[in-house]
């Protein structure tokens, strides 16, 4: 009876990590028969588990909706995850879902292990949220929710987007990732129409059902969706702009280049440009000089200017003080 009851929980576990499995799928993880799988699937249901099956050389089984919430199994890495993930969203991080998430979160930290609990609470006290200098556009959960089961069942979607300018059109997309960068979520996916990478505002978008067919996945965003948002909306909001001339490998460069900073693209094996840019001219001088290589600047004309009264006070700070011919500046 404890094999048996161990075996289901393995099974439920399996089903809940992805979306299909073939039975001797099933039975190889679980290292039983395919007739021992039908009769856990059985007992699952009686328990009731909505798990559906299809016939043929396709077919296998798939967790789906039922009537009310079953229980759902949590490895230690996912309880955490979820814990911290709840007490983010309830200070406010998704509009509208503060007290749920509060709610919810009581109920897990109920049957949280000790070292679980011990791991959610470190991990609570490192971390200090910066507050937002204004609010952030409010995203309804259950578009989040929709876009996020279209990313992981990897289906197309089609919705009604609304651009920056405030025009609107219908999008169909192979949905990727979704990312939250700044105080905003952000859908990477493949435009179908425009056949290239885009980044859609998830506050702008109203989802259509159903969704359509399945689709075989693609190669992300050069960098990953990630890195594909920061460049995308960092370009967007830089009020400075920059193209330096580098002399080192763009391998070399990238590596020292956070995405959300620059675009680094090859000239030779020795040299490449990066496109970078900042709300200050400062902020731009900070960034190379992290580079801690040699570079030339040829616009825009504001940075080089900037940068050439930056060298004339660097070198000031270097000279002897008029006062006694001290090189210090404070006395000792």
């Amino acid at each position: 009876m404890l094999e048996t009851s161990a075996r289901l929980l393995r099974l439920l576990s399996l089903l809940q990590s992805r979306r299909d499995w073939p039975g001797a799928s099933l039975a190889e993880r679980l290292g039983v028969s395919e007739r021992t799988v039908r009769r856990d699937v059985d007992r699952l249901r009686e328990l009731g588990y909505p798990v559906n099956a299809t016939r043929g050389t396709d077919g296998g089984y798939r967790l789906g909706a039922g009537a009310a919430m079953p229980p759902l199994l949590l490895d230690d890495e996912e309880a955490v995850a979820v814990a911290v993930g709840l007490r983010t969203a309830a200070r406010g991080a998704v509009a509208g879902i503060e007290e749920t998430s509060v709610r919810a979160l009581a109920k897990l930290e109920q049957v949280l292990p000790s070292r679980l609990r011990h791991r959610v609470g470190a991990l609570q006290a490192s971390i200090e949220a910066v507050p937002p200098d204004r609010p952030g556009p409010s995203v309804d959960p259950g578009v989040l929710t929709a876009l996020a089961a279209a990313c992981r069942d990897r289906e197309r979607l089609r919705f009604d987007y609304r651009a920056h300018d405030g025009s609107a059109a219908v999008r169909t997309v192979e949905p990727h990732r979704l990312v939250s960068w700044g105080r905003r979520w952000y859908l990477v996916a493949w435009d179908v129409e425009r056949q290239d990478w885009r980044t859609f505002r998830a506050d702008r978008v109203e989802p259509r059902t159903p969704t359509g067919p399945r689709f075989p996945p693609r190669d992300p965003p050069e960098g990953g969706a990630a890195a594909h948002v920061a460049r995308g909306v960092s370009a967007a909001a830089w009020r400075h702009r920059a193209r330096v001339l580098v002399h080192a490998p763009a391998q070399v460069v990238a590596e020292r280049v956070n995405p959300a900073v620059g675009v680094v693209e090859a000239v030779d094996e020795r040299t490449c440009v990066l496109h970078t840019g900042a709300d200050t001219l400062n902020t731009l001088a900070v960034y190379l000089g992290m580079l801690d290589l040699d570079f030339q600047v040829t616009e825009p004309p504001e940075l080089v200017d900037h940068l050439r009264t930056l060298t004339a006070r660097y070198a000031r700070s270097t000279q002897p003080s008029a006062i006694g011919g001290r090189h210090d500046l404070w006395p000792g």
